[in-house]
């Protein structure tokens, strides 16, 4: 007589936490300043400012946007902030970096507002492999948000974890 099989997994209270759950929708646009440089590195303030003023920026509403310069050019911190002006109360968030910057700084702010507090002294896996861009970043974040308040921490998949903190047994 066969014995039955008993998925030890779906019967264990291991919590599966995945970043993807998580992530802000919205459409992400990377700006670039360098475009409205003199052949991309020279800042004229006057042909700067007229560019920012007759720019369409109704185009990012509710977008997150992502500040860069794509040259070598040194660019003034004014620029930016001009820009920036432009994008208040149109965009969701803007930002000065690329799209993984603007991905970690999105994340920090969800991973900040989150309440663990139903996982206190529970076992807890971060799920590993996402369809959406979730930053390196954000593995760190979490583990720093859970650890203090876990039973364990581990990541992957429940099938094959990678065991990452045991909290310490009370003496």
């Amino acid at each position: 007589m066969a014995e039955e099989i008993v998925n030890r997994i779906a019967e264990s209270k291991l919590v599966t936490f995945n970043l993807e759950d998580f992530y802000p929708k919205g459409q992400r646009v990377v700006f670039d300043i360098s475009d409205w440089l003199l052949e991309g590195f020279v800042l004229r303030e006057k042909d700067f400012r007229e560019q920012a003023k007759n720019h369409d920026w109704q185009q990012y509403k509710g977008a997150y946007v992502a500040l860069v310069c794509s040259t070598d050019a040194i660019v003034p911190s004014w620029a930016f902030m001009l820009v920036s002006s432009y994008l208040q109360g149109i965009a969701k968030k803007t930002i000065i970096g690329d799209l993984e910057n603007l991905e970690s700084h999105l994340y920090q702010e969800v991973i900040d507002r989150l309440d663990v507090s139903d996982l206190e002294d529970k076992p807890v896996i971060i799920k590993g492999c996402s369809n959406k861009p979730v930053p390196k970043n954000a593995y760190i974040m979490i583990m720093q948000k859970l650890q203090p308040v876990v039973k364990s921490l581990m990541y992957g998949e429940a099938c094959s974890s990678v065991p990452l903190y045991k909290k310490p047994r009370k003496k």
